[in-house]
């Protein structure tokens, strides 16, 4: 029961912490901004991320091609996310290139790409990142503890500065991610 119980009041408290900094809405508020723009002009989001990161990526597309809150027409969003694709990509050019090659072929400008990696510093998910801005692709990132090198390839990037274990992190991501959804189901139906 104590682990339990010691799961709960950590999480709590990280949250508090997080919601007592302004800056983090404001990040939340202009990634969604930054989303938004790209659908309206006719783009859409792929997403990326590693493990529970990935289950992350599918989670945000998911809810904005699928629904939400509410019925509404689907919103344009992709995970890269296919074992079959995964699979070929890695076996041919290894799994440091998965995410970038989806996104050099699949990604056009005035896209948005939300890049998930709690450490910042997962190679593929940089590497997707960098592509992404030489495409003229929007890059948000979702990060965690200092940013890592994740940080200095978004336009937008909304940190959970924590160094404990990630999936403190992830618990703050998924709310976040909640949030971009309402944010961009909200400026394009209500």
């Amino acid at each position: 029961m104590d682990i339990i119980k010691q799961n709960f009041i950590e999480a709590s408290n990280l949250l508090k912490k997080y919601a007592s900094d302004e800056k983090h809405f404001l990040a939340i508020a202009k990634a969604g901004e930054i989303m938004l723009g790209s659908i309206r002009s006719g783009g859409k989001i792929i997403s990326c991320g590693n493990g529970g990161s990935m289950s992350d990526a599918m989670h945000f597309a998911e809810e904005l091609t699928g629904r939400f809150r509410g019925n509404r027409p689907g919103i344009p969003a992709i995970a890269i996310s296919d074992a079959g694709y995964l699979t070929c990509a890695a076996n041919d050019y290894g799994y440091g290139a998965i995410f970038e090659r989806f996104v050099a072929t699949m990604g056009q400008t005035g896209d948005t790409l939300l890049a998930i990696s709690t450490s910042g510093n997962s190679e593929n998910v940089l590497r997707a990142a960098q592509v992404a801005k030489s495409k003229g692709i929007f890059v948000v990132g979702l990060t965690g503890k200092d940013g890592g090198k994740l940080a200095q390839y978004c336009d937008i990037e909304m940190r959970v500065p924590h160094f404990g274990y990630a999936d403190r992190i992830q618990e703050i991501h998924i709310k976040i991610i909640h949030s971009l959804v309402h944010v961009i189901e909200a400026g394009l139906f209500s």
